[in-house]
């Protein structure tokens, strides 16, 4: 896990590198000054005691030496910031944008293994997460240690006599730690399982805040949202109930310590007269003291952070090993001949399991050019049907060939430029129009996107807008209606002058006669482009070259408009039903 995570470091190394290397500098120069002001002491005890005469350069001496000391600290304490902050926001922006290109390259099975909400919590607070502990690592990691043994050794040149009480606390408090990050550790764990959760209520709550307020549920969903925050409360406070031990047995662990090196030193002072331990070197034990139970302070900060951000690193990693299931083969075909498609005993299940099938033994031949209907009751399986044509999911059994080859030996760029499809859900981004139409085709003229969105009925009601082709689409397209929605996202397919394009449902919020000049407009203008049609409409795809009627994953029957009235008696239920009503579902 960490040398998949380390990868992402990348350019900053150097400051990775550069920030240990000015701690320990900083730390070795922390620990003489404390060593230095004692000589300076035990010198200054000697010269009141009459031992040695009063040399004002010895003093100045001391002082310009502790100066030196305490500037250099200062300044290897700055680089040490500088060069970690830097190492640390700079591998989390790797980081995040390693896990945002690993996600480009999922299929649509891929994604179904995480929910969106779970995706943003991984890359937005895991991300945080394991950049505070690298920063830590990096440095307080480092001078926590080296403060420790630096100081420990310090300690001991002094007198051994008294430092031997260090040796009893440190184990004591190593245990207790240990202890303190054992038993808060899968609280961690949960929490983020927490996050996830809450950033699912709120995603779908403003993504559905229509549905909300049309249907008065603000209370329902400010009672889930409460929940979801309640029981991330509930968590947190109980690793900081954990935690907060640690702050009580660090200050018993740091008085007691004082106490005792207070308690020996006086005695050995009093008892040898100054000979064994000076008052100054009592001092600087003491100093010692609490620069070592300060390092183990810092040593458990660590472990907490680190505990936080050990799940989130986990998760992260999770993102970083998926394998897309769907992969170019190693010699691709780089190029589509023609609309041409024949699905060849089909089955697939979104599992992989195949006591599980949505589609079971599907046998389809599509000439290129040819207008094809599908239609079927909800949970039929009509997109799935299509979404095997693009390869956003590949077959479990049988094959599907585009062009004459089997869509599993085409590049997969290729073979998704050669197929437009206008998804069930229609997406559009957050930009002006022109800038939405060029995800079909990023290079098209103005006059190209002016004819696509003529052929899709876009081009009126967009000359209605004050800024026309510069008009700014809100993030979700809110600022457009259903049909000009749908409209747009058919312009933005033509765009892309594919051999096939699939309407899957994409023309349910358009009126009849909207819908009419569209399919008139396709069969006018791109005759050799295979055009597949999902409708709920059967006035939608009564003029198709075939129909196909789909119920529960399977084919039940197909031909044209007037063989489908004569001889499939669930296709002609629903044009009866739909005649009644006036041709609408």
């Amino acid at each position: 896990m960490i040398k998949k995570l380390a990868k992402s470091i990348r350019e900053y190394k150097k400051s990775a590198i550069l920030t240990p290397i000015f701690v320990s500098v900083e730390v070795v120069l922390e620990v003489l000054i404390p060593y230095i002001m004692a000589s300076l002491l035990t010198y200054l005890d000697s010269v009141n005691k009459g031992g040695m005469s009063d040399d004002m350069w010895v003093i100045i001496k001391y002082g310009a030496v502790l100066l030196i000391l305490a500037g250099l600290s200062l300044l290897f304490g700055v680089l040490s910031g500088i060069a970690c902050s830097k190492a640390a926001t700079g591998f989390a922006k790797n980081l995040r944008n390693d896990m945002y290109r690993k996600i480009q390259t999922y299929s649509f099975g891929n994604i179904d293994k995480f929910s969106t909400s779970s995706l943003i919590t991984r890359m937005t607070t895991d991300v945080s997460n394991v950049q505070m502990a690298f920063q830590m690592i990096i440095r307080i990691a480092v001078r926590a240690p080296m403060m420790l043994i630096f100081s420990l050794i310090m300690a001991f040149v002094i007198t051994p006599k008294i430092s031997w009480i260090f040796l009893v606390i440190i184990p004591f408090l190593a245990m207790a730690l240990g202890l303190i990050m054992f038993k808060v550790a899968p609280v961690f764990k949960r929490v983020f399982r927490r996050y996830d959760k809450l950033n699912e209520v709120v995603q779908e709550n403003v993504r559905g805040i229509r549905v909300v307020k049309s249907y008065v549920r603000e209370d329902y969903e400010i009672a889930k949202f409460n929940d979801a925050s309640e029981d991330i409360y509930k968590d947190f406070s109980k690793a900081e109930r954990i935690i907060a031990f640690n702050s009580p047995v660090m200050q018993f662990a740091v008085y007691s310590s004082i106490i005792l090196i207070s308690l020996l030193g006086a005695r050995l002072i009093i008892g040898s007269n100054g000979t064994l331990l000076a008052t100054g070197q009592l001092s600087t034990l003491i100093t010692y003291g609490i620069q070592i139970l300060s390092a183990l302070m810092m040593v458990s900060m660590v472990m907490v952070i680190t505990a936080m951000a050990r799940e989130g690193a986990r998760r992260i990693v999770e993102v970083l090993d998926e394998e897309p299931d769907i992969a170019n083969p190693a010699d691709p075909i780089e190029e589509v001949e023609d609309g041409s498609i024949v699905f060849r005993n089909v089955s697939f299940s979104y599992a992989g399991d195949i006591n599980k099938m949505c589609l079971t033994d599907v046998n389809i031949e599509i000439k290129s050019g040819q207008t094809i209907g599908i239609i079927g009751a909800t949970g039929s399986s009509k997109s799935t049907l299509v979404q095997l044509i693009p390869r956003l999911y590949d077959t479990t059994c049988g094959e599907v060939e585009v062009g004459g080859h089997n869509v599993k030996d085409y590049d997969l760029k290729v073979l998704r430029d050669a197929v437009s499809m206008v998804l069930q859900k229609n997406e559009l981004f957050s930009g002006t129009i022109k800038e939405n139409l060029r995800w079909g085709n990023e290079n098209a003229t103005d006059e190209e996107i002016i004819e696509a969105c003529k052929l899709a009925q876009a081009d009126e009601f967009i000359q209605g807008f004050p800024n026309k082709y510069d008009t700014y689409i809100e993030q979700g397209g809110t600022n457009v209606s259903g049909g000009q929605k749908q409209r747009l996202c058919i312009a933005r397919a033509l765009l892309k002058k594919p051999k096939i394009i699939i309407l899957d449902d994409s023309t349910s919020a358009v009126d009849t006669k909207t819908d009419a000049i569209i399919r008139k407009n396709f069969a006018g203008t791109i005759p050799d482009t295979t055009k597949i049609i999902i409708a709920q409409r059967i006035s939608s795809i009564q003029d198709a070259d075939q129909i196909l009627v789909m119920e529960s994953g399977k084919i039940v029957a197909h031909g044209n408009h007037a063989e489908l009235l004569k001889n499939c008696e669930l296709y002609r239920e629903v044009f009866e039903s739909q005649s009644k009503k006036g041709g609408r579902a």
